[in-house]
């Protein structure tokens, strides 16, 4: 059986992603307290901004064949509010996070000549958002980093991909408006709110593209 890992399990999209892979995976995901629990899968509590803990799951598993870079967080504040720390909070566990399990699994993949990451980016990575700078500069860079990694790799059979959802589902979304997340809208497909679900379709599709 294939081993996929997925970080920021316990959430929303994680959640979705767990169950969407572990019919036909051994899930392995992180976790960032002790109780969080998924049936099918094995959880490992582990802060992906500290390179250690995260160094120690690549040496516990020889190899995964899939790595979903999911764990996120998100905070709403004007720019000129922003502090130091929110800033290296954001970009360390959106993009250095990203950076740490990737360079810890990415060898093994190498070895093989085979795997996937995908990276689990915003749409305002893309366009960019109000109140939201250091997230949209963190999900900006991660888009950044799968579209370089993606050339690197390519030559040793890795593939990279990222999706930018909009408006989900979720409770990191929980704070904002229902006219702002219709606004949001507009740049999902079809024009309508995503599940975790959705995204966790999404991302098969990306894993089973040739």
């Amino acid at each position: 059986m294939k081993r996929a890992l997925i970080t920021g399990g316990s959430g929303a999209i994680g959640k979705a992603l767990v169950k969407e892979f572990s019919s036909d995976y051994e899930v392995i995901f992180t976790r960032f307290k002790n109780n969080e629990a998924q049936s099918g899968a094995t959880g490992i509590k582990c802060d992906i901004t500290d390179r250690e803990a995260v160094l120690k799951i690549a040496d516990e598993y020889p190899h995964f064949d899939l790595l979903i870079n999911n764990a996120g967080i998100s905070q709403v504040k004007l720019f000129t509010d922003l502090k130091p720390e929110d800033w290296q909070r954001m970009l360390a566990v959106n993009l250095t996070g990203a950076f740490n399990v990737t360079q810890a699994v990415l060898p093994a993949m190498i070895r093989r000549k085979s795997g996937v990451v995908i990276n689990i980016s915003s749409i305002w990575g893309e366009i960019g958002a109000s109140c939201e700078v250091h997230y949209s500069a963190a999900k900006a860079g991660l888009i950044g980093f799968s579209k370089a990694l993606a050339k690197e790799v390519e030559p040793s059979g890795i593939r990279v991909h990222y999706i930018a959802p909009g408006a989900v589902e979720s409770p990191m979304n929980a704070g904002f408006s229902e006219e702002e997340m219709l606004d949001a809208c507009t740049f999902n497909k079809g024009g309508k709110i995503l599940t975790p679900e959705d995204i966790a379709k999404e991302v098969r599709c990306l894993t089973e593209a040739l």
